[in-house]
């Protein structure tokens, strides 16, 4: 029960993720009708996340597939790993730099830094001269579009992923 108090989940909610092994105590788990599971510290911390995860409104199903592709992958310390999710889907944070979802088979997304494009742009302009602003655009009209690179990275994977 205390295990229960410290997560802030029902007592059959830790019982089946328990009995289905999505967490189980690593300290003792129970061995029949009147035991107790003793739970680590660390445990504790795995039965937190898959509740936010739960409350951010990820599936249970969905979760117990990213921690079994963790395990898969022979991670085993669970609590030493940071996860991210968008409600769906969950993805690993590696680093800064490498987020990989675990509900497709390990494969690797990208996030973009805002601030960080934000900070390039400050630079790169500030090496560049300044423009006289010209005349000035009649109102409703728009400047032409720019034509994207055909590079476009992220056009390109989503592409793949709603074809694959």
């Amino acid at each position: 029960m205390t295990a229960c108090s410290a997560v802030g989940i029902s007592y059959r909610q830790l019982d089946y993720w328990a009995r289905t092994t999505l967490v189980v105590p690593s300290v003792r788990d129970a061995s029949g009708s009147g035991t107790q599971r003793l739970y680590s510290f660390r445990d504790l911390v795995v039965l937190k996340v898959v509740k936010r995860l739960l409350d951010a409104g990820v599936s249970l199903q969905n979760i117990r597939r990213a921690i079994e592709t963790l395990r898969s992958r022979g991670v085993a310390d669970l609590a030493g790993i940071t996860l991210i999710s968008d409600g769906t889907t969950v993805y690993e944070c590696r680093s800064p730099e490498e987020v990989v979802d675990l509900l497709q088979g390990g494969q690797g997304v990208f996030g973009i830094a805002i601030g960080g494009a934000f900070k390039e742009i400050q630079g790169s302009l500030s090496h560049l001269p300044a423009e006289p602003a010209g005349e000035p655009m009649p109102v409703g009209t728009s400047p032409e579009p720019v034509a994207s690179d055909a590079g476009d990275e992220l056009a390109a994977r989503r592409a793949r992923r709603r074809a694959g």
